[in-house]
């Protein structure tokens, strides 16, 4: 199983909001540059953050981005369906066939894997 870029660019951008201080927005260009990625590409995965309410977003000369106020709460779950979406890692191709015992597994085996993500939160690494 393998995430997209963006949702490791997200935990990352979280974490490291996470571990400076909370009264300063960031800028976007400074968040890219800890990553050494686009500062186009890293606002559009601001953007779906800001959407899910993790974190905010300022305009103006002291404007950025910052952590929302219970930012200690924010899972990897969070951050990864706010990035990635809903739906489920595994596509069964017997789709209407409910009783399908390989689907079955798989989405047992993502249920435990999502609980875990539900249980680490960012804060958890600050």
């Amino acid at each position: 199983m393998k995430y997209s870029k963006a949702t490791d660019y997200a935990l990352h951008t979280v974490l490291y909001l996470a571990r400076n201080p909370a009264e300063k927005n960031m800028g976007v260009k400074e968040l890219a540059e800890q990553q050494n990625i686009s500062p186009t590409y890293l606002s559009k995965i601001l953007n779906k953050l800001v959407k899910e309410g993790m974190i905010y977003s300022s305009s103006g000369v002291n404007g950025g981005y910052a952590l929302s106020p219970h930012w200690e709460n924010i899972s990897f779950l969070d951050i990864i369906h706010a990035i990635e979406g809903k739906s489920s890692l595994f596509d069964c191709c017997l789709n209407s066939n409910p009783e399908c015992s390989i689907k079955k597994v798989m989405l047992a085996a993502e249920q435990k894997l999502e609980e875990e993500l539900r249980n680490k939160k960012i804060a958890d690494l600050v």
